[in-house]
């Protein structure tokens, strides 16, 4: 019996052990995000685009609270509607990958700003935060949208780890007359979860039971060592905090953030968020399955949602 507890216990301490080692390789391999630069075909279809709605291409840098310079470009086009959507993309990838909803935007005679967020793209930074900073960067680049452009409305589109970040600016007080979220978790512990089961094929019990030690050390690990209580990355409570009318997208068949997170989300606040549960789709993927009818359901979710932004005047319109 004595052997047994024995073994038992030096069982489990060295799992405890091999699980807080592990959690800091996911906490710093978390927090530095591969990061992609624009490159030339990028930039070059940017300014085909901005070319094509008559306009042209606007470097834009903005200074973060931290001094971390943000990089964006900014389009306008000829025919502008007096409205401005502010776009935002998702983990390991860069502005480049916003085009394609510029794209349907210009179309409509909106004004687009893409920024690369930070530790992104080309863009200071040395750790992304999944909103924890970048609630703040989103609340500056709107605020630059106001005194620079005067719209009568900003917009938001945010995929992925963007709409995430997009839903979290509400707590910062960010002023938006709607936003569409496209694939955004919940809270970043349910991401945890899910990315543990994820290596194993499975799904977030793994993360929730047996690897559940290794969540907890990799919060540690950006606590103590990066000062970043991952506890606060939490979309559904910063819906919460704000009124603004929200429209959810979510691949039924997204194995990278599962659809869950996306309902979590509607549950949090459902009298003014409303979701579409895309059939066949993948991560982001609506833009893909259902083109037309994503373009649509985007403009028309704007259209019936222009108001005049806090600020506007009527003659902006």
């Amino acid at each position: 019996m004595k052997r047994s507890i024995y073994a038992a216990t030096i069982f489990v301490t060295l799992y405890l052990v091999l699980c807080g080692v592990v959690g800091i390789f996911v906490a710093d391999g978390a927090l530095h995000p591969f990061r992609r630069p624009l490159d030339e075909r990028e930039r070059s279809e940017a300014s085909q685009i901005a070319q094509q709605s008559g306009a042209p291409l606007k470097d834009i840098e903005l200074n973060a609270s931290d001094g971390g310079a943000l990089k964006a470009w900014l389009i306008q086009p000829a025919r502008s509607n007096g409205d401005a959507v502010l776009l935002l993309h998702g983990l390991g990838d860069n502005r480049g990958g916003t085009l394609g909803y510029a794209q349907i935007l210009l179309a409509a005679g909106y004004a687009v700003l893409m920024p690369d967020a930070r530790a992104h793209g080309d863009s200071g930074g040395l750790l992304a935060t999944y909103g924890l900073l970048e609630r703040g960067d989103i609340r500056q680049w709107t605020t630059w949208l106001e005194s620079r452009l005067h719209p009568a409305c900003v917009f938001g589109l945010g995929e992925s780890m963007g709409a995430a970040q997009l839903l979290q600016s509400f707590s910062e007080g960010t002023r938006f007359c709607a936003v569409v979220a496209e694939s955004p978790f919940s809270n970043f512990r349910e991401i945890a979860y899910d990315r543990m089961g994820q290596q194993f094929g499975a799904g977030p019990w793994v993360g929730q039971t047996l690897l559940r030690p290794v969540v907890f050390a990799a919060f540690l690990r950006a606590r103590y060592k990066y000062g970043l209580n991952m506890e606060q990355v939490s979309p559904e409570d910063s819906l919460r905090q704000s009124d603004t009318p929200v429209f959810l997208i979510h691949g039924a068949d997204d194995h990278n953030i599962p659809p869950r997170h996306s309902e979590r989300i509607l549950r949090s606040r459902p009298q003014t968020t409303m979701i579409w549960r895309v059939p066949g789709a993948d991560h982001c993927g609506a833009i893909g399955a259902f083109p037309e009818e994503f373009g649509q359901r985007l403009l028309d979710f704007y259209a019936a949602n222009r108001t005049l932004a806090p600020g506007a005047s009527a003659s902006a319109k």
